[in-house]
């Protein structure tokens, strides 16, 4: 298949990427400057402009381009690009499939279970309600920025990711350095939950969406059973073969992290109904396995990395 991708270049997606040309998919990278290669093309998401023959042919898009949210301090510049590099580059790519005499049948759209808000002890699926907050608040805003795509006869869906389990990048790969030196631990109480997905699962997830028809609208992609964050601090401890007996007080990680500290300290619950119902087997559904799985892929040479 002849698939096209944006954010080819961000955690997921060179994963997402190297694992479809491994098995002989044609990828075309989406790149914001002139194409150099042959599998690029270029686009512009802040002026709405896609180059259509990058989609032309296509049998998937997979949207993941976005603005890192733990990359840098909220100020209102970055909550600002956080929201435009989202809402603008899916508006962008969806009008321009929409206006296509054959667009590619299928959208796997990028979202967060940032929807969700702070669920607390509360098990939330797809069918449950958007949350209070910015997060929130963009995924909305994103994922209804996709509408043009849906109305035109494409099927979208809205991957809703949780917190990928990596050692090379992300949230999660900024612990793996803080516990490997011996000095992690719990955040805050330790109470919220974290729901997790390894990074194996959630390109296995992405390519099951291309091609699960029967699948359209908001998907989970998390493990099946969230772990607490005092139980993840455990479960790095067991792994790493260190001590986890420090702990950052919720009023120390609000000083450091500003307004993201809330999200940090949040309790998201989520659980992938759709996926398993669907028939979706997760290769690591513990979190412990997920945390191997992690550094194994950690230790294999970029050039040849490929799925574990």
């Amino acid at each position: 298949m002849r698939i096209a991708v944006t954010g080819a270049s961000g955690l997921i997606g060179k994963v997402l990427v190297r694992s479809l040309q491994a098995d002989g998919h044609e990828v075309v990278r989406f790149v914001r400057r002139p194409a150099a290669e042959p599998d690029e093309a270029t686009w512009d998401p802040r002026r709405g402009y896609v180059d259509p023959a990058g989609l032309t042919g296509c049998g998937a898009v997979v949207h993941l381009a976005g603005a890192g949210v733990g990359d840098h301090r909220w100020t209102a510049a970055y909550k600002k690009e956080i929201r435009d590099s989202r809402v603008l580059g899916t508006a962008a790519i969806a009008r321009t499939m929409a206006d296509m005499a054959e667009p590619p049948p299928v959208l796997v759209c990028g979202s967060a279970i940032g929807y969700y808000g702070d669920t607390g002890d509360r098990f939330v699926d797809e069918d449950s309600p958007a949350g209070q907050g910015f997060l929130p608040s963009v995924c909305v805003e994103w994922e209804a920025a996709a509408a043009p795509a849906r109305e035109a006869g494409v099927r979208t869906v809205f991957a809703r990711t949780g917190l990928v389990v990596a050692a090379d990048g992300g949230a999660w790969g900024r612990l793996f350095p803080v516990f490997k030196a011996g000095v992690g631990g719990r955040l805050g109480n330790g109470r919220q939950y974290w729901s997790h997905i390894s990074m194996h699962d959630e390109v296995a997830a992405l390519r099951y969406l291309v091609t699960a028809s029967g699948l359209s609208g908001p998907v989970n992609l998390t493990a099946p059973e969230p772990r607490t964050n005092r139980e993840v601090t455990a479960a790095m401890g067991r792994v790493l073969h260190r001590p986890t007996v420090f702990a950052v007080p919720a009023p120390v990680m609000r000083v450091v992290l500003g307004e993201f500290a809330g999200d940090v300290l949040g309790s998201q619950r989520v659980r992938p109904t759709r996926l398993l119902e669907s028939g979706f087997v997760f290769r690591h559904p513990g979190v412990d396995e997920a945390i191997m799985a992690a550094l194994a892929q950690e230790r294999v040479a970029p050039q040849t990395r490929r799925l574990r």
